[in-house]
């Protein structure tokens, strides 16, 4: 790993003085790529000094531990030396974490579908609470949302709402977001106060170019069409609706979300990408299992990769495991969801250090 991390060091002095360079503001496409890689290697720089830093002190610790004789003086380095052997432990787990392989679409915008799941209406109010819930986290890290289509539940809430999200590392934070979210509470309209279990599915979509998953554009089949349903008569008179099919595997994603046929073609062709990439996948590797933790499943109360308990006022990520599992609930319905993706971040880099 210290090789591995002067390596790191080495480039990033590199890029500051390729920075430093009066020629670089000439070349703005140069100057926007070094920046860019220069912010990315900052938070290992920053962790990996602090980390030297720590090695320096216990060594002249251990120095004067060694060769000191008065009690007081030796009492003094073995108590330096026990509190920072913590804070050595814990900044190598962190250069670990900020050393793992970054998946090359975390910092990707995403399509974000929010559908009503098993439960009726209150299934429908519940996916309504997971829409404040996100967009209070989404305005808190200062994304932009549009919302593409939505669908109200018939007592409140909604059948289905899909956003596209925009902004830095999107995917990156909500990508462990996809799945069935399940919620446990008394409903407003239950008279005798009993529990009701409903379900909402999440679904995050990255938006993607043919090119993210080498798919050539000549063997892609667009249709366009006149989609129907929601959006009355203005829907039924364009040709809003989009298809793609692709021709080698015979692939078949659609959209008819938006009344605009641009914003349809992102989401078909997004939606397309993700079942070549995941056709992909499956056949280079057999251990897809254990990275799939975050598929939606078909909205049934038993499929769940959290739950939402009123009465207990908790919050359960299924996928975490011992205390790590549990959030408050009034906390995490107010938008404060970096606890929960920052427990499941770290426990997907932890299984990917195991796997390599």
């Amino acid at each position: 790993m210290l090789d591995k991390l002067q390596a790191i060091r080495e480039k990033y002095l590199h890029l500051e003085e390729q920075l430093s360079d009066p020629s670089i503001v000439v070349d703005m496409e140069k100057s926007k790529r070094v920046n860019k890689e220069y912010r990315k290697l900052q938070p290992i720089i920053e962790a990996y000094t602090k980390y030297e830093r720590v090695l320096r002190d216990i060594d002249s610790a251990a120095a004067v531990l060694k060769a000191e004789t008065d009690p007081e003086m030796r009492d003094m380095a073995k108590e330096e030396i026990a509190s920072l052997e913590p804070e050595r432990d814990a900044l190598e787990e962190e250069l670990k974490v900020l050393l793992t392989p970054k998946d090359p679409e975390d910092e990707k915008d995403v399509i974000f579908e929010i559908r009503s799941g098993t439960g009726g209406d209150e299934a429908a109010l519940f996916a309504g609470d997971l829409y404040r819930m996100y967009s209070r986290y989404f305005s808190d890290r200062g994304w932009e949302v549009e919302v593409v289509d939505e669908n109200p539940g018939t007592a409140g809430g909604y059948a289905k709402i899909v956003l596209e999200v925009t902004g830095e590392n999107v995917y990156g934070k909500l990508k462990f977001e996809s799945g069935a979210h399940r919620v446990q509470r008394v409903p407003d309209t239950e008279a005798k106060g009993r529990v009701h279990t409903s379900a909402a599915t999440v679904a995050v979509l990255p938006i993607m170019e043919p090119e993210d998953v080498n798919i050539r554009k000549e063997d892609i089949r667009t249709d366009v069409f006149r989609a129907s349903g929601a959006g009355g008569q203005h829907v039924n008179r364009t040709e809003s609706g989009v298809r793609f099919t692709h021709l080698p595997t015979g692939a078949v994603a659609e959209s008819t979300e938006s009344r605009s046929q641009h914003k349809n073609r992102e989401i078909a062709m997004g939606r397309l990408i993700q079942q070549i990439r995941e056709a992909q996948v499956q056949k280079e590797a057999s251990a897809l299992a254990s990275a799939r933790k975050s598929l939606v499943g078909t909205g049934d109360r038993s499929e769940k990769i959290r739950t939402y308990n009123w009465p207990q006022n908790r919050v359960t990520d299924h996928r975490l495991e011992g205390d790590n599992k549990n959030f408050n609930l009034d906390k995490v319905v107010e938008g404060d969801l970096e606890g929960i993706i920052e427990a499941l971040t770290i426990a997907d880099n932890a299984a990917k250090l195991q796997e390599g």
